[in-house]
């Protein structure tokens, strides 16, 4: 069945991020000069303005610090999904993430409820990184 959501377009910032959550692993940009972290990728540290940037495996486990319940769908594509929970997950090495949790009800959903990340294959070239409560 045919992904009908709409999906990233990896760039050259991003591509290693994408090619990262398509091995299942989670990547996070850092600056070699300062350790800062960063999500989303971008070509300077937003910490130092460092320009030399490295890709480092993250542990995948974060928290929830905020997050909303979606009941009605913005397209049709996402209908099938309802309700679905999207939230910032702050993750483990420093960053804030807007992501799905799944793998619960919407009504379990705690801000503070520490989550795991997991990875969505939804095409040959893309997986979505999504977390899920940590039991």
């Amino acid at each position: 069945m045919a992904y009908d959501k709409p999906l990233p377009v990896p760039n050259a910032e991003s591509k290693p991020y994408w090619e990262g959550c398509k091995a299942h692993q989670l990547l996070l940009q850092t600056c070699d000069a300062c350790g800062h972290a960063q999500l989303y990728p971008r070509s300077l540290c937003t910490q130092c303005q460092g320009e030399s940037l490295s890709w480092r495996p993250s542990s995948g486990q974060g928290t929830v610090y905020s997050f909303t319940v979606v009941r009605r769908a913005p397209s049709q594509a996402f209908k099938q999904d309802l309700p679905y929970v999207i939230a910032i997950v702050e993750v483990e090495g420093g960053v804030r993430m807007m992501t799905n949790i799944i793998g619960c009800t919407p009504e379990e959903v705690q801000m503070g409820m520490p989550v795991r990340v997991v990875f969505d294959d939804v095409s040959q070239e893309i997986s979505l990184p999504k977390f899920e409560p940590v039991k």
